[in-house]
């Protein structure tokens, strides 16, 4: 592979629907949309997730513009690689930006994958026809969220994730519990707890719940280990996990039982399949997580989540629960429940190139 053109097309739409979390509610999203072109015109696409803000990690759409513009790109233009694991190991050498990384990187796995005919799943080891799914209901009313599982329910999603915080989450579970006792339900936080909340994170145990994700904060694994000893309810790691080093600490800390893999947040799809493997090995159940993302990376997530160590449904929602329209075509969709993995090759679906100029506020070139 060798990249001639580097295109970043920052771009801004509307939610459907406002999501609202411990730290803030979201009604538009800005993302960067990243295409590479190699020398015979075949060209890749990947996505950078990092939100506007420094709420989820310390990156920021901007943060990484910066970091990719002055950095990775020029690192990488006009470099032959043979696989994209050779990229990953080249953008290692700068530290942090694993937002910024993943979005590069994903892209040239979409590239390799066309050029070698095959889809990106198979490229990454998948083995999975379709995969279930869930989904993320934010912030509301307990009654309007109660609705809103009832809603999803009949749809055929199979696991639902709730957000809370440490103010509303016994109501919250209680209301919807009352309403679903049996239905896989989990709740995240998003950090909002602290060790002095444990009493108050032992009473949720009642509820029979699959997981609490990320109640603490992002390095406090310590607090995580002591937190999992004092209740029955699995713990989660979400932000806490941003290296393969970060997956062996949990491990060995004893401070979760289940792990979240992000892409975006771990540097890339080749991280990514280095966690799987070792969360295979050590028996760790694993799960595919989203980031409000457009239709590039989220169908880069369902190839990911077709690897066997994959067992618990992800947050890979229907393009539809976040946007009035995607800029990918066919759109993510559910088929009884399940969402199908493409088979084309790379990523197996179109990009609407002219929706992506669209929605762009700026447009950036490097050749």
């Amino acid at each position: 592979m060798l990249i001639q053109q580097i295109e970043l097309f920052l771009i801004e739409q509307p939610l459907k629907i406002p999501f609202k979390t411990s730290y803030g509610t979201y009604e538009k999203r800005e993302s960067i949309i990243v295409k590479i072109i190699d020398e015979n015109g075949v060209h890749g696409f990947g996505e950078v997730i990092a939100f506007s803000e420094p709420w989820y990690t310390e990156e920021t759409i901007y943060s990484a513009l910066h970091v990719l513009q002055d950095f990775l790109i020029p690192k990488l233009l006009y470099k032959q690689f043979n696989h994209p694991s050779e990229v990953a190991l080249q953008l290692n050498q700068f530290k942090g930006n694993q937002m910024a990384k993943a979005g590069l990187e994903s892209a040239y796995w979409d590239l390799y994958s066309k050029q070698n005919s095959i889809s990106l799943a198979q490229a990454l080891g998948g083995n999975k026809a379709e995969i279930p799914v869930g989904v993320v209901i934010s912030i509301d009313e307990p009654g309007k969220m109660t609705k809103q599982i009832g809603d999803y329910l009949a749809q055929g999603y199979e696991r639902f994730k709730i957000k809370v915080s440490r103010e509303n989450d016994y109501e919250i579970v209680s209301t919807i519990r009352n309403s679903y006792p049996t239905i896989p339900l989990m709740i995240d936080a998003n950090s909002d707890y602290s060790i002095d909340d444990i009493p108050q994170l032992r009473k949720l145990d009642q509820f029979n719940l699959m997981m609490i994700e990320q109640p603490f904060g992002e390095r406090q694994f310590i607090e995580h280990a002591i937190l999992q000893k004092e209740i029955s309810t699995p713990v989660c790691l979400d932000e806490s996990i941003c290296s393969i080093e970060d997956v062996q600490i949990a491990h060995e800390l004893k401070a979760c039982k289940i792990i979240t893999v992000k892409p975006g947040r771990v540097g890339g799809l080749t991280n990514s399949i280095e966690i799987h493997r070792y969360c295979v090995e050590k028996n760790i159940p694993i799960w595919v997580g989203g980031m409000i993302e457009t239709g590039i990376s989220r169908i880069q997530n369902v190839a990911l989540a077709s690897l066997p160590g994959f067992t618990i449904p992800g947050d890979i929602s229907a393009s539809s629960r976040h946007w009035e329209r995607d800029i990918i075509y066919p759109e993510v969709a559910l088929i009884n429940g399940k969402v199908r993995v493409p088979d084309g090759p790379g990523i197996g679906v179109e990009v609407d190139e002219a929706r992506v100029r669209s929605l762009s506020k700026k447009i950036y070139r490097h050749a």
